[in-house]
């Protein structure tokens, strides 16, 4: 085990703490156990990750190493890397995250992609979470609007932070889907809670015991954030709008069938880097 020395350091240098930190890892049964431990490491030490090779062959202060022991403690709890750092990659940016958001995904830029595939000049996020979706897509598009609205005032606050931290205006509010949104919209984007509840236990603990559940499902079947979008969406879209709602890979068929039942002349499936069904996408 490692140490305190009376020197000021941990009479240890970065390498072996960094096994040791591995170690503890894979005890706990963390998958990347290695990764993980490098990217808390660099994140202690402040340093991108083009410099770990420099700094494995140094000893580590007593202070970095206690903050990089807490972080690894954290990660063994099976708290999410991103949270730990408070921060995680999307699209073109970092981003804030915390307890109170759903950590963004990769397979969640694919809503970016399909909803930069045409113009838009005003866009609605429901269930904005982080605001990574509506942020990344105002970030590609400077001269157009956006509202992101969520039902979690916490979330929202984590969304304006990143608004700012980014350099993009946008509106959020407070509300339940549509409840307190108003005007019209080109484009709605939606990453709505599509988890049925009885897919909760089977989740990895990162997902199940740290992210909100109110973003994860819906405590019944995972469609019920579809039949209200479907079945209000028109109301906010103008003449040839669109609306794009990421779904689970076996939701396809079903939130398809709602949008054509509400009306929606137009709807198709996308799929995800891995084949899977990721977005439906449908046409006013």
């Amino acid at each position: 085990m490692i140490g305190q020395s009376r020197d000021g350091d941990i009479g240890a240098t970065a390498s072996e703490i960094l096994r040791e930190a591995v170690s503890r890892l894979e005890a706990a049964g963390v998958a990347g156990a290695e990764r993980d431990a490098q990217i808390l490491l660099l994140h202690v030490l402040d340093q991108p990750r083009h410099r770990l090779g420099d700094l494995l062959a140094l000893p580590l202060d007593t202070a970095s190493a206690a903050r990089f022991l807490d972080a690894v403690a954290a990660r063994v709890a099976r708290q999410p890397v991103s949270q730990i750092i408070g921060r995680r990659a999307f699209w073109s940016h970092d981003f804030v995250v915390t307890r109170d958001t759903l950590d963004p995904r990769p397979e969640t830029e694919l809503l970016v992609e399909v909803g930069l595939e045409q113009p838009f000049a005003r866009v609605l996020d429901l269930g904005t979470g982080t605001g990574a979706i509506l942020i990344s897509l105002l970030a590609e598009r400077v001269l157009a609007s956006g509202l992101g609205v969520d039902l979690s005032p916490a979330a929202l606050a984590v969304a304006q932070e990143n608004a700012r931290r980014i350099g993009v205006v946008a509106e959020f509010a407070v509300s339940d889907w549509f409840t307190a949104v108003s005007g019209d919209f080109d484009l709605i984007v939606s990453n709505p809670p599509y988890i049925a509840l009885d897919e909760m236990p089977a989740l990895s603990p990162e997902v199940r015991e740290w992210e909100p559940w109110s973003a994860l499902t819906d405590h019944g079947d995972g469609l019920d954030a579809y039949r209200r979008i479907a079945a209000q969406a028109a109301q906010f879209l103008r003449p040839g709008g669109r609306v794009a709602v990421e779904i689970g890979h076996e939701q396809g068929p079903a939130v398809t069938a709602l949008f054509v039942d509400n009306g929606f002349g137009a709807v198709e499936i996308r799929r995800d880097l891995s084949g899977k069904d990721r977005v439906v996408l449908a046409h006013s």
